[in-house]
């Protein structure tokens, strides 16, 4: 893992603005831990082409002066938020060929101050569980061991996916939602 995916998200951007690194480099580092963590099964769709776009339009504004205030932040997006032209399921197989044609308003706010998307999150089926266990692609895998042991945790749920990525360095925040417990049982 790279010292770039251990920052924080005020840490990574505070050496963003301060030259250590550009976005596209901090996105590389995230990308190669998204890819070297995929039995956590945190992402449902991974968006490395697109993270790197937005990432160096991310620079490209930095460079201008012109920086949003998450500007070259590698977040990772729940996938029940509907993101134009990406695949959205909601963790089932009904959706799996929805691909939405708008944006949610959390995602064009996240957008619209620099965020980058690394990728889509698995969670409970369509929010409705609290383990994380009922997404048609998988359970996510807890990447926190307890006193060093190998027995399997539950992240929790619904936002599983996101607790899971966030505790494994992949992304720097992820989106979440909370109806019965799920950002804060994770």
């Amino acid at each position: 893992m790279s010292a770039l995916t251990s920052l924080t998200l005020k840490g990574a951007l505070d050496g963003l603005e301060k030259g250590e690194f550009t976005s596209v480099e901090l996105t590389r580092a995230h990308i190669e831990a998204v890819e070297a963590a995929r039995s956590l099964n945190a992402f449902l769709l991974e968006t490395p082409d697109q993270a790197l776009a937005m990432a160096a339009a991310s620079d490209a504004r930095r460079a201008l002066g012109a920086a949003g205030p998450l500007d070259g932040a590698p977040l990772g997006i729940k996938d029940l938020f509907c993101t134009t032209g990406v695949r959205t399921t909601a963790a089932s197989k009904i959706l799996e060929p929805f691909v939405p044609q708008y944006e949610s308003t959390v995602t064009s706010q996240l957008w619209r101050d620099g965020a980058v998307m690394l990728g889509k999150l698995n969670l409970d089926e369509f929010a409705m569980g609290s383990s994380n266990e009922t997404s048609a692609y998988g359970p996510v895998i807890n990447p926190w061991r307890k006193g060093g042991s190998n027995q399997a945790l539950t992240p929790g749920g619904s936002s599983g996916g996101s607790a899971a990525a966030v505790a494994a360095d992949l992304c720097l925040g992820a989106t979440a939602t909370d109806t019965g417990g799920s950002i804060r049982q994770p």
